[in-house]
Formats: structure tokens, C-alpha cells, sequence
């Protein structure tokens, strides 16, 4: 039997503080694995961390690598190292903080630029509106109409509302995010399909270690 190939997408969250980045992180469910020696080491380095989360995409196999700021929330203190090779960002805010609503175009436009993907007109963004949950919706200080209108003005992001604490829409939202990082490799890949690319080893086959469930 032939053993399945599997894509590494990385992907990086955005957001300030206290809008539950790394909650959501950690509710994401179904085989979370993190690699502490490595989570340790980049932590120490440039402020970062992640975990990883293998499923299946439509007939292939994909192990998305998601880092976290860590509590660092200056974007500029993290360096290029963080954003380099990233293959989706999501961006998050809080629904009943309108100033973590209003930072998310500093955050976007911050990413281009230290990122600086091959395009940046079509590079995929995923929205996600966090905490819904809080006080039935009562302390909602975001419109969800306007986060829409947020998503149009930028070529259509996805949108997903989500609550990190009742797990509601994270499968969802980052089942999406993993079908547009894998849409971006495949650009990519045909974009500099006459040049040679090096063969990439993942961490999860550097360390020989793998997925648990």
C-alpha cells in the first residue's frame, strides 16, 4: 500500500490581545498535538508558538502548522521569520470590543508587508468574530453586518462567528481556512512551476513523531 504524501500548510493567527486567539487554538479539537521542543525554542526566539492539526481536504491528506503571537501583540517586534512561508492568515477580534474590530486593517496591511506573498490582491484571509457567546449576545458591540462589510471591501474574506469557550463554528472556520491554504500552495506551486523546488520535510517527519488519534 502506498503511503499518502502529506501537505504542511502554515498558518498564522492575528489579533490583539484578550480576543482569543490562543483559546481558540486550543479548543480546535481532534488530534492537537504540540511539539514542545520546538513550541519552547520559537516561543523563546521570536515570541511565538504553535500546534498542529492533521485532516483530510477533499482526497488529501494536511497537517496545518498554526502558530500564535504568544502574548506578543506588536507585529513589528516578531520579525519576518514569523510570517515567512505562511500559507493563510486568520485574523480574529472580539464582537463586543469595537477597538479589536478597528485594528483589524492595521493588522491585514501589517501582514502584507512583512510577509510579502507573491500576490497580495489574492492572498487568502479568514475573519473570524470571536466570543459571541458572552452575555447571550447582549454586550455585542460589532454588527455583524459591518464585519461582512469589512470581509467585501478586502475581495471577499470568509466570515465565521465563533465562541472558543462553546467551541461553536471553530471546526467549520478552520476547515475553511485549511481549503484556502491548500488553494494557495496549488497557486503557488503552478506560479513557479518551472523552477526547482527543494524538497520540504515537515517537523511532525523531523521529529518521527505524528499525529495520536
Amino acid at each position: 500500500m502506498l503511503t499518502r504524501r502529506r501537505t504542511l500548510l502554515k498558518v498564522i493567527v492575528l489579533g490583539d490581545s484578550g480576543v482569543g486567539k490562543t483559546s481558540l487554538m486550543n479548543q480546535y479539537p481532534l488530534c492537537i498535538y504540540v511539539y514542545n521542543k520546538f513550541s519552547q525554542q520559537y516561543k523563546a526566539t521570536i515570541g511565538a508558538d504553535f500546534v498542529t492539526k492533521e485532516l483530510q481536504v477533499d482526497d488529501k491528506l494536511v497537517t496545518l502548522q498554526i502558530w500564535d503571537t504568544a502574548g506578543q501583540e506588536r507585529f513589528q517586534s516578531l520579525g519576518v521569520a514569523f510570517y515567512r512561508g505562511a500559507d493563510c492568515c486568520v485574523l480574529v477580534y472580539d464582537v463586543n470590543v469595537h477597538k479589536s474590530f478597528d485594528t483589524l486593517t492595521n493588522w491585514h496591511e501589517e501582514f502584507l508587508r512583512q510577509a510579502d506573498p507573491t500576490d497580495p490582491n489574492t492572498f487568502p484571509f479568514v475573519l473570524l468574530g470571536n466570543k459571541v457567546d458572552i452575555d447571550g449576545g447582549n454586550s455585542r458591540a460589532v454588527p455583524e453586518k459591518r464585519a461582512k462589510e469589512w470581509c467585501e471591501s478586502r475581495g471577499n474574506v470568509p466570515y465565521f462567528e465563533t465562541s472558543a469557550k462553546e467551541g461553536y463554528n471553530v471546526d467549520d472556520a478552520f476547515l475553511c481556512v485549511a481549503k484556502a491554504a491548500l488553494d494557495n500552495e496549488r497557486e503557488e506551486d503552478n506560479y513557479f512551476q518551472f523552477e526547482p523546488i527543494p524538497e520540504i520535510i515537515s517537523e511532525t517527519e523531523q521529529i518521527g513523531g505524528g499525529c495520536a488519534c
